[in-house]
Order: C-alpha cells, then structure tokens, then sequence
C-alpha cells in the first residue's frame, strides 16, 4: 500500500515524523476503452473546443468559470489560497468522539511512524 501523505504530527514540542495511508479501498472496476478492431486502447486527448486542435500539457492552465467567461488561475493564487498547508499535523486538544460530527469519518485514514521517527 502507498502512503497518500507524508508529514509530522506534533504534540506541543514533541513532532513525530509519520505517513498517512488511506484505510479504505475503492472497488471500482477499472475498464478501458478499446478499439474493436484489433483490441488497441483509445486515449483521450486534450483538445480546444473552438479549434478542435489538440492541446499540449504545458499550454494547459485552470479556470474558474463565470458568466462573462473564465478567470484564469496561476499557480501562485493556489499557493496563497492554502496559507496554512505545511506537512505538520498539530493536535490541539483531544475531544469525545460524539462531539465529533458523523461526516468526519467518511474516509479513514491510518498513521504510521516513519522509520526515524
């Protein structure tokens, strides 16, 4: 299994260095789209609508739509738009489970020490 996070969690000044595993596994059947033919895989490209022409990853940027068009995205607005994101878990205070709402425990996940920790 692969760990979907690596980081540290910290109690106070004592920080243990950790990974994060998902403790669910998705059962969906992963198919793939084959040409009928000779069994060969379809791939999906990228492609301007207007153009129809295919469209190379590095000429890719994301945006949020609105009603007079696109508001384009550049990496530094994702970066400032997470000010709090580091790899460092601080436990605050420990709370009762049923003060904790039901939609939290959705998606499990489990903790292991890293090997220096």
């Amino acid at each position: 299994m692969r760990s979907v996070w690596n980081g540290s969690i910290s109690f106070g000044l004592v920080s243990i260095p950790i990974k994060m595993y998902s403790a669910t596994e998705d059962r969906a059947l992963d198919l793939d789209m084959l040409d009928k033919h000779d069994g060969e895989r379809i791939r999906y490209k990228r492609v301007n609508e207007k153009t129809g022409k295919e469209v190379e990853w590095k000429d890719i940027v994301k945006g949020y739509k609105k009603d007079d068009g696109y508001v384009i995205l550049e990496k530094e607005d994702f970066e400032k738009a997470n000010v709090k994101k580091n790899k460092t878990i601080d436990i605050e205070e420990f709370v009762k489970e049923s003060e904790v709402a039901d939609v939290l425990f959705k998606k499990p996940y489990f903790l292991e020490p890293q090997k220096e920790g």
